[in-house]
């Protein structure tokens, strides 16, 4: 693999190196209440800003400034993305938020559409193709935050909507100093597939925070929904297939899938220095893939033995090595 990523030696304590605890360790709601004491600064400098994002979209911020805390005005600011399913309160984006707000940085915590509280801000549903209001989003936040260096990291399927931003950064007059995307999805389909042939951990733990988003969407729009036959679909990939005929333009299940992979030509445009850190065990992200990202200039690639799918835990107190390794790359000339 050392011909298409730089081999970076995180090695956790023993005890953490099992692929599937440092997966589930950054949303492990056990880890709440010391990770809520812990990002108590950036909670509570939190200030939410309702996005317009173009054809009515609209999606809700969470804006933690230096001058909040009676600092000055920082030269730097960072976007953080969650992953599917996850929002701007995911334990994983607390982490990183505190570490980078305690850098200096202002932190901006950008929630997907349908994700967090906001289902009831747009009624159309939330899918994975769904970039331009989010390039949108980050241009608005760019105009909120004149003169400031404005980067962004994203996790999982944020990773994946932080890379094809900076993909459309140029074309959309957006300026973005760095990117970070931690075990990004590269090729849908084949993340798809490795969610229903593997541990039903996975499976379930989608399937249950989907089915439970479907029906909050459902409750903040009485009479324009009715999800049953979709919540009743027993698999991830029969779920996907009817969201997708059902409240997509999108002829078919692959069609959409493809919509949203960052591999073949889709980096082709990815000018913004990049960083993609994923790992060898990850359960969900094959390191296969990574032959298939279209090699640009702009973009690193970094490869680890130990870390899972959006882990890279080394202790359970503080930051952890990812958020360290990315506040690294952000603070990088």
């Amino acid at each position: 693999m050392e011909d298409i990523a730089r081999i970076l030696d995180f090695r956790p304590p023993a005890w953490l190196r099992n692929p599937h605890l440092q997966s589930v360790l950054p949303s492990l709601p056990l880890r709440h209440p010391a990770m809520a004491r812990r990002a108590r600064t950036l909670l509570e400098a939190s200030t939410p800003r309702v996005l317009e994002c173009g054809d009515d979209a609209r999606l809700l911020a969470l804006v933690a400034t230096q001058e909040a805390l009676g600092r000055d005005r920082p030269r730097r600011a960072v976007v953080l993305l969650h992953g599917w399913e996850g929002s701007a309160d995911s334990l994983y984006l607390l982490s990183l938020g505190q570490a980078a707000l305690d850098a200096g940085f202002d932190v901006i915590r950008l929630n997907l559409r349908d994700h967090g509280p906001t289902h009831h801000l747009n009624r159309e549903l939330f899918h994975s193709c769904r970039i331009a209001e989010v390039v949108a989003a980050v241009g608005r936040l760019q105009a909120l935050h004149p003169g400031q260096e404005m980067s962004l990291a994203g996790f999982s399927l944020g990773g994946n909507f932080a890379l094809r931003v900076g993909a459309r950064a140029a074309a959309a007059g957006l300026r973005l100093r760095r990117i970070v995307a931690v075990c990004p999805v590269l090729d849908p389909a084949v993340t798809l597939d490795a969610l229903e042939r593997g541990p039903a951990l996975y499976r379930e733990y989608f399937l249950l925070k989907w089915r439970r988003s479907l029906r909050r969407k459902q409750a903040a729009w009485p009479g324009e929904y009715d999800f049953a036959d979709l919540i009743g679909e027993k698999s991830l990939t029969g779920m996907t297939a009817r969201m997708v005929e059902r409240y997509t333009d999108f002829p078919s299940l692959a069609s959409y899938l493809r919509g949203y992979a960052i591999t073949g030509e889709a980096l082709a445009t990815l000018e913004t220095q990049s960083r993609l850190i994923t790992s060898m065990d990850d359960p969900m992200i094959l390191p296969g893939e990574l032959r298939q990202l279209k090699r640009v200039p702009a973009l690193d690639v970094t490869l680890t033995r130990f870390g899972g799918h959006c882990g890279f835990v080394d202790s359970l107190r503080g930051p952890t090595w990812i958020d360290r390794e990315i506040l690294a790359e952000l603070l990088r000339d």
